[in-house]
């Protein structure tokens, strides 16, 4: 069972004006998303800067607002239940997804203030995973009409946000060396044409999942600067 959703927060970051990388390490589809809010609420309160969380899920299906997105589950209640697999509704953008060990999930809370464009905002976390995996030897891409992240027919991370009063939570989830088999049980994110693939896959060996946030998380950063640089924005 998930812990309940007022479980005790992890540290806090520093405090308005810095800018943080956090990391949760292992947690509950439910409690990550409960602390997401309590850190939604600082940063409008100005309690703290822009936040970088990152964390691995166990075993969860999550829900977006997306119509139809229940749908897309594919293996009935007894079969999800069998294999140790929560499912859950959630609040961010797009359709159904899978988040399991393995998989680096990032979850930037931070400020559009200065640039109130979600369609910008999204563009800028596929350039952010772009960069990190051509730094880790993988030449991804975006794909036409569809968000998130692809090698060819087969995607690798998924991208679903939610925004509040201009602040942007939830994120993207970088397959790493997460169990690919639990995707076969739905049709990810709505896409039935489109294989998924990791890093371990690709690459042929497991990743050291540090290594694969520090290069995303300096990604990251470098990227934001230029984001929230309006000088060049028309």
């Amino acid at each position: 069972m998930s812990p309940p959703a007022a479980a005790a927060l992890p540290p806090a970051p520093p405090p308005t004006g810095d800018r943080a990388t956090v990391d949760w390490g292992r947690t509950h589809y439910v409690s990550a998303r409960h602390w997401q809010e309590h850190l939604v609420a600082q940063r409008l309160a100005g309690g703290i800067g822009d936040t970088l969380v990152f964390t691995e899920h166990e075993a969860v299906y999550t829900l977006g607002v997306r119509p139809g997105a229940a749908r897309h589950l594919l293996w009935n209640k007894e079969e999800v239940a069998r294999r140790g697999i929560e499912v859950v509704e959630t609040n961010r953008g797009g359709d159904i997804t899978y988040h399991g060990p393995g998989q680096v999930v990032g979850y930037p809370v931070v400020s559009l203030a200065a640039r109130k464009d979600l369609h910008a905002y999204l563009r800028f976390l596929e350039q952010v995973l772009i960069n990190a995996l051509g730094c880790l030897g993988l030449a991804a891409g975006r794909r036409p009409g569809q968000t998130g992240i692809w090698l060819g027919r087969r995607k690798i991370a998924a991208i679903g946000v939610a925004v509040k009063r201009w602040v942007a939570f939830h994120g993207f989830a970088l397959n790493v060396n997460n169990d690919l088999a639990p995707f076969a049980g739905i049709v990810p994110c709505g896409i039935s044409d489109a294989a998924v693939t990791s890093l371990r896959q690709e690459l042929g060996r497991e990743c050291d999942l540090a290594e694969v946030k520090a290069v995303v998380a300096a990604e990251f950063w470098a990227e934001w600067r230029k984001f929230v640089d309006t000088t060049d924005v028309h």
